[in-house]
Parts: structure tokens; C-alpha cells; sequence
């Protein structure tokens, strides 16, 4: 141990040291692995945890909970029928609704006496001096501190004006949905919310020695099909594909970092091994083994990727923090916690350790070179020993690597998973890769030819490329990757953007929407009984088609289910062809999303059975439609039939049409001032704009981890050009002595830059089209549309921006081969 770390004072940290500016660019280029790496463990906790905390904290000693199916949750006399199983103990009532959106998202809790048998953290709520205030107040409720609230204030919620009876401020009740929520008397919650007789749930309550599997089976037999029978952790399983994408493109945008930050790792410690090759020599030389120089480097760069992890961890900290506040309403609308930030206890341990694991991989790679390198081979220049070569079976099981791939992303798309399909895209990128390296030759080549064409300065640094092929690979590929990623993310969203807008294109056929919610979300709650009488009354309103939105459980997944009539324009309903059109409005039977019929195993003909709260109900499958439903499943059921099975009388939206020759901004002020207050009026085009926008935010992540490619590739061509600017100090002082100027210099690697970066692009501009088109085979089952690849103009401007980004890491070494000093440029070893 003292051996290797006197190696590592004399060697290592030397090095750390005199190559200070390329140290600081890998731990950078690490750190930014490892901050995208924390941010994606936090987002993903965030979202599952905070519904995890929310469940516990209510749920407490429960063993099962029977929830409804939507929403509008189930008749209160199911809370008897319940009780009455032998085995349960208690059996709590809880209504739970969301009301407000944003910052000022609250939580209405109501329950009554039995809660006392829950401990949960309601649990100072239902004893002591709180309890006693709650029953001394009229109208009275409890809040908590997130509120902000004091006794004895009077604020209005919902349709009942309350007075603060106490706020619950002790430390399990503080943390219960971050302090952001208001507990009232069952009674009282449900005139709140307008809901009388139904709950959202019933906490059960075994008795002691109660077997939990029977006891459940025993529910839902009384239950009888109008309600969900789970354990209370189930609820944060069933929020569909919203929260699962997020999780799921947040860890690829994390694997496609650490991928790309070890590439370069691989081609700075390749460079660094190629630089030191007079040190290994000479450690050869006096008796040194190969492992032992082998183990040296490895430790070398585990201690780069604890620094950059570590660094990263904590930038990351603040990053997830961000994406997290920044969660798009169409998500946490699926969800009844508030979002609250939750880092995993693993969270940075598990990216420091990622962030080693990935540099000492990428610098064993590397360090081949060094079991290739005889003593007085070492001495050589590089380019001319054994180690600069790629052998044939490299390039062989390169080849081979790549076939299965692409043979794996061919099963992949044929298999249908769903939203796991995404997979394929990985497993033709990698593809790409491989066969770029049994291309490298003719790659480094093409660079050596385009570097050519600008002159004599061409001329010197075509030979520079010609003797450094790896470091040259290295670097091309680097910027292939930042181009091929940039256009494979802006093009695919792009298309995923234009699909989804094409989808909702009927939204903007409306002069109008009147909704509970801004068009940015999914109006799922009820609007006010006189809401459409009003509405109807209003001059200037030619005509208006009711409609109506939920949230429902098909087999333990929320679907989003439509209420169409025959004069609706929702976009799903819309899609349909004349026959189908009419057996849905006429109660015939329902329409699926084609994602949603895959994942229940079901196709046109078919009958299913839905849980509604009413009872179990039997539909037929019309048929299935492509419809972007990456929020979840889509159903579509005739509008009278929504209400009679799911107990929703009433419309979440109703859409307008106004009389010819109507202005339509005078039209919505009017509505505005007729409505009850609390609506939201906006126009088709709003609609349609919101739902756009939605999507471009959901995407926001891959437009952060392209920016994160981008910005690592500069630094690797930064890196490359650095290293090779060092190797060749001394032939760019003898060519300053011999009468070169300052701008030959300057002129030479910059050229060698863009030779490099002019073939990377065309490469990652070619892969990027591949990508596309990948993609767009990847989206029917990703999103639930059929998108259809439109390379555009955009195509050659985020191109070159991704190649001048890169290129800007040309910039420094440039400027230091040009204001290189001759003597000592001349003088050194």
C-alpha cells in the first residue's frame, strides 16, 4: 500500500498537476454524469415517494383499503357492507379531493370517529384539545401548517365558508402532503366538496390474527365489483404510464451520460497513456511489471471519478430539486400528494460509486495499450508502435457486436413493449458505434482528406490525424455522438410533437372550451349544475355539446375515459369512422386506445368487464384508435353511459360554438361574467396550444440531456486537441524557429479541429436520420400514435450547432499554439 501510494505522489498526482486544465475538464465532464445521474434518482423518488408518504401517512396500521374506481368514488352505504366482514376490526371512511392548482394545490381530508384506530399521522387529529376544538367550532376544520392559516380565521372552501379550528402542526401531522391540506368531519368535507353520501375510500383495520389474503378476498366479495380492494400501497402503482415514462426517460437521459462521459474518459486516458509513454518505458525499463503500471492508472482514475461523482452528487442535489418544481400539470394532476422533493438515501452513494465504476472501465480499455507496448517501443512516437493499430479481431468482434444489435432492436420492435421499446433505440445507437469502429480507418482517413483541402496548414495537420488514428477515432466519434444525439432528440420530438398536435387537432374546431381547470390540464372535475344553462343563455352562443372526463381503474391502471355525445369534439371520439361513432353514442359498447387494448389483451369484439360504482358492468370493444396517451390509457364511452356507471351526473367541459359574425373575445369576456367563478374560458386554439405545450414540457428532459452531449463532446475535442497540442510542442516551436507565424500555428489546429468535426457531423447527422426513422417505428408503442419521420430544415441548423459547440473546444489550444514561446517550446523533453 505505501508503494503505491508513493506511485501514485510521484506519478499520479504530478500528473494531476501539470495537466491541471485536463483534470479539471474530465471531473467536469464526470460531475455532469453524476448531477444528471442524482437528479434522476431524485425526480423518480419524488414521484413515487411522495405518493408513498401520502398513503402511509393516512393509511397508518391499515391493511387494505378499498378505493374508488374514479374520482366520484362510491356510495357511503359500501363503508357498512364493509364493516360487517368478520376479520375487520375498523373500517375508516375517508374522502380525499384535490382542490386548487400549482402552488396553491390543497388536500380536503374527511373522516369521522373511527379514525381513532388508525395510527397514522391524522392520529393528534382525532384526540386531545385539536379533536375537542374540531367538535366546538362550527364548521370548523384543521389544517396544516403549509396553509399558513391561524385559529379562528374564516376563509371560503369549495361551497362552505369554514373557520380554522386548530392547525396541526406536531411532526407526523407537519409532514402529511407537506403540511398542504385541510381535515374536516366527514359530514362537513362532503358539503365541502358537494359529494354527499360518497367516499374516495375505506381504511380497514384487521383484527388481530386476521390471515390479510382472505380477508381480502372476503372485501371484495362484498364490495361486489363497485370498488378496488388493495393493500394502501397499491395506489402508488396505479398512476399509470405518466409517472413510469418520467421515471423511464429520466434514467435513460442518465445512461446515455455516463455512456458518453466514458467515451471520454477512454480517449483522454488513451492520450494520457500515448503521452506518458516515455515514463512507462523507463518504469519498464528498471524492473516494473505491466499490472503493476495497469493498477496505477486504474487507481488514477477512480480517484477522477470520486472527484467528479462527488462534485456531481451535490450539484444533482439542486438539479432534481428544479425538475422537480418543474413537473408538467398534466402529471401531478394524476396524483392526490403534493410533489415534494424526496432524494433516496442511495441517491449519491449509487452516483459516486457509477461515476468510479464508469472512468475505471473506460480507463481498463484504455490501458490495453500498455500490455502492447515494449520497453523500447515506448520511445517511439506516436503512431508508429504496435499499440496505435486496431487489430483485425477488434474490428471483427466489432462487426459481430453489431449484427446482434441490430438483431436485438429488430425483436425489440416486433415485440411490442410498450413504452420498454425505447430499448431498441439504445441498441441501435450502440450498433452505430460499432461499426463506426470497423470504419476507422476510412473514418480517420476522410478527416486526414477534408483537413487537406485548406492548405498548407491542412497539409501538417492531415499529418498530425494520420499519426494519431485512436485519439483521432476517439474524438470524431465524440462529436458524431453529440451530433447524432442533437438531431435523433430535436427530430424526434419535433415528429412526437407534430403527431400529438395532429391528434388533438379537433380541440381547435371549438370557438370556445369552458372548463374547471386551465388548458394546460385535464378537466376532470365536475363544472357547477347551472353551469350549461348559463352558458347556453349567453347571446352570441350558437351551440353547446356537453362533455365529460375521468381518471378510472382498469386493471389496476389509470385510464383517462372520455363522455362523448353525438355532437363532442374530442379529438378520440372525433378519429372514429361513422359506424363507430354512432354504437358509442348509442351505448353500444367502447372505444380503446390501441396502447391501452395491448395492454389488457384485448381487440375489437372483445367484451370487458368494468369496475364501476354501481357494480361491475360488461362492454364490448368497438374497436381501438392510435391516440397519444402517454398520460396513460384512453377510453371512450357514450356520455349518458359515463354518468349512469361511474355516478357523474353533470359535464367537466362544455364546448361552444358561437353565432357567425361573433367576436369572439367580446364571446368569452361575456361567459367569463356569466359563469360561476373559479372557470376557465379559452378558445380552440388555446386548447390546442395547451396540450402542445404540456407535451413540449414533458419533454424538457431531453432537451437538457442533448444540451449535456453537446457540452461533453466540446470538452472531449477541448481534451484531444489539448494532448495533441502537447505531443507536438516541440515540432511547433522548430516550425516557429524555421519562420512559421503565430497564425500558421493557430490556423493548423484549428483545421485539424474542423476536420474532425466536419466528419463527425456528417456521421452523426447520417445516424441521427437513422434515428428517426427508428423512432418513428418506436411510437406507436411508446406513444400510442402513429408518427411519421419529417426531416426538416432544422435538421442542418441543429446540426451545426452541435458542430460549432464542439468546435469551440478548438478554441483554447489554438490560442496556445499560437502564443507558444520558441525557446522553450524548442528545449522541452
Amino acid at each position: 500500500m505505501i508503494a503505491l501510494l508513493d506511485r501514485l505522489r510521484l506519478f499520479t498526482v504530478r500528473e494531476f498537476a501539470t495537466h491541471w486544465g485536463r483534470t479539471a475538464a474530465t471531473t467536469v465532464v464526470v460531475a455532469v454524469a453524476a448531477a444528471l445521474t442524482v437528479a434522476v434518482l431524485g425526480l423518480s423518488g419524488s414521484l413515487t415517494g411522495s405518493i408513498d408518504r401520502l398513503t402511509a401517512g393516512l393509511a397508518g396500521n391499515a391493511e387494505l383499503e378499498v378505493s374508488g374506481v374514479t374520482d366520484s368514488g362510491f356510495p357511503e352505504a359500501v363503508r357498512a357492507e364493509v364493516a360487517a366482514v368478520p376479520g375487520v376490526a375498523a373500517a375508516v371512511p375517508m374522502l380525499r379531493t384535490i382542490v386548487g392548482q400549482g402552488r396553491d394545490r390543497l388536500l380536503i381530508l374527511g373522516t369521522d370517529a373511527a379514525a381513532a384506530a388508525l395510527d397514522s399521522d391524522m392520529r393528534s387529529a382525532t384526540q386531545g384539545d385539536a379533536a375537542a376544538a374540531l367538535l366546538s367550532v362550527r364548521d370548523g376544520v384543521l389544517v396544516g401548517p403549509g396553509l399558513g392559516r391561524v385559529p379562528g380565521e374564516e376563509f371560503q372552501l369549495g361551497r362552505v365558508r369554514v373557520t380554522v379550528a386548530g392547525v396541526l402542526d406536531d411532526e407526523r401531522a407537519a409532514r402529511l402532503n407537506g403540511g398542504h391540506y385541510v381535515l374536516a368531519p366527514l359530514g362537513l368535507a362532503q358539503r365541502i366538496t358537494g359529494r354527499t353520501g360518497q367516499l374516495d375510500s375505506v381504511l380497514i383495520v384487521a383484527a388481530e390474527g386476521t390471515d390479510r389474503g382472505r380477508l381480502q378476498s372476503a372485501i371484495t366479495t362484498a364490495v361486489a365489483g363497485r370498488a378496488l380492494v388493495a393493500p394502501p400501497s397499491a395506489r402508488a402503482g396505479s398512476g399509470g404510464n405518466a409517472i413510469m415514462m418520467m421515471r423511464f426517460m429520466s434514467i435513460m437521459s442518465a445512461t446515455v451520460a455516463l455512456a458518453v462521459s466514458a467515451f471520454l474518459v477512454y480517449n483522454v486516458m488513451s492520450m494520457a497513456l500515448a503521452q506518458r509513454r516515455s515514463v512507462i518505458s523507463m518504469l519498464r525499463a528498471i524492473g516494473g511489471r505491466k499490472q503493476t503500471v495497469v493498477r496505477d492508472v486504474l487507481a488514477e482514475s477512480m480517484l477522477l471519478g470520486v472527484a467528479g461523482g462527488t462534485v456531481g452528487a451535490l450539484l444533482g442535489i439542486e438539479v432534481g430539486r428544479l425538475a422537480v418544481q418543474g413537473l408538467p400539470p398534466a402529471v401531478t394532476q394524476m396524483v392526490d400528494a403534493r410533489m415534494a422533493y424526496l432524494l433516496p438515501g442511495y441517491a449519491v452513494p449509487l452516483a459516486i460509486t457509477l461515476s468510479a465504476v464508469t472512468c475505471v472501465g473506460a480507463s481498463a480499455v484504455a490501458a490495453r495499450q500498455v500490455y502492447r507496448v515494449a520497453p523500447v517501443e515506448a520511445l517511439a512516437p506516436v503512431g508508429v508502435g504496435r499499440a496505435d493499430q486496431v487489430s483485425r479481431g477488434l474490428q471483427v468482434t466489432a462487426a459481430v457486436t453489431a449484427v446482434v444489435l441490430l438483431l436485438g432492436a429488430t425483436v425489440i420492435i416486433r415485440a411490442h413493449l410498450g413504452l420498454y421499446s425505447a430499448v431498441a433505440l439504445g441498441f441501435v445507437l450502440g450498433a452505430q458505434i460499432c461499426l463506426a469502429f470497423v470504419a476507422a480507418r476510412w473514418l480517420v482517413g476522410a478527416a486526414a482528406a477534408v483537413t487537406r483541402r485548406f492548405g498548407p496548414a491542412g497539409v501538417l495537420a492531415a499529418v498530425n490525424i494520420d499519426r494519431a488514428p485512436r485519439r483521432v477515432w476517439a474524438t470524431l466519434m465524440t462529436v458524431t455522438i453529440a451530433v447524432g444525439m442533437t438531431v435523433t432528440i430535436t427530430a424526434s420530438n419535433e415528429d412526437a410533437v407534430r403527431g400529438a398536435r395532429d391528434t388533438f387537432a379537433s380541440l381547435a374546431d371549438n370557438d370556445l372550451w369552458v372548463a374547471t381547470s386551465p388548458q394546460t390540464m385535464t378537466p376532470t372535475e365536475l363544472l357547477p349544475p347551472d353551469a350549461l344553462e348559463k352558458a347556453a343563455a349567453v347571446p352570441g352562443v350558437a351551440r353547446v355539446a356537453e362533455g365529460q372526463m375521468a381518471f378510472a381503474t382498469f386493471s389496476g391502471t389509470k385510464a383517462l375515459v372520455y363522455g362523448v355525445d353525438s355532437q363532442s369534439n374530442y379529438s378520440m371520439y372525433r378519429a372514429l369512422d361513422a359506424e363507430s361513432a354512432r354504437r358509442v353514442v348509442a351505448g353500444e359498447g367502447v372505444v380503446l386506445s390501441r396502447d391501452f387494448a395491448r395492454t389488457l389483451g384485448v381487440s375489437p369484439g372483445d367484451r370487458i368487464t368494468v369496475q364501476t360504482p354501481s357494480g361491475e358492468q360488461r362492454a364490448e370493444v368497438i374497436t381501438t384508435v392510435p391516440y397519444f396517451s402517454v398520460l396513460g390509457g384512453t377510453v371512450t364511452m357514450s356520455l349518458a353511459q359515463m354518468r349512469e356507471w361511474f355516478d357523474r351526473c353533470g359535464s367537466t367541459s362544455l364546448q361552444i360554438d358561437a353565432a357567425p359574425g361573433t367576436d369572439i373575445a367580446r364571446l368569452r369576456a361575456d361567459l367569463l361574467q356569466a359563469l360561476p367563478p373559479g372557470l376557465f374560458v379559452y378558445t380552440g386554439q388555446d386548447a390546442l396550444d395547451g396540450i402542445s405545450a404540456s407535451i413540449k414540457q414533458s419533454m424538457a428532459l431531453a432537451r437538457a440531456m442533448m444540451v449535456i452531449v453537446s457540452f461533453i463532446a466540446a470538452i472531449a475535442l477541448l481534451n484531444t486537441l489539448m494532448l495533441a497540442l502537447l505531443e507536438r510542442r516541440r515540432e511547433l516551436g522548430i516550425l516557429r524557429a524555421v519562420g512559421s507565424t503565430r497564425r500558421f500555428a493557430l490556423r493548423m489546429i484549428l483545421v485539424e479541429a474542423a476536420g474532425i468535426g466536419l466528419v463527425g457531423a456528417a456521421l452523426g447527422a447520417v445516424f441521427g436520420l437513422i434515428n428517426e426513422f427508428v423512432y418513428g417505428l418506436l411510437a406507436t408503442d411508446m406513444l400510442g400514435i402513429d408518427i411519421v419521420p419529417r426531416p426538416g430544415p432544422l435538421l442542418a441548423v441543429f446540426s451545426a450547432a452541435a458542430l460549432v459547440l464542439s468546435l469551440l473546444g478548438s478554441i483554447p489550444p489554438a490560442l496556445r499554439a499560437a502564443r507558444l514561446n520558441i525557446v522553450d517550446a524548442v528545449s522541452a523533453d
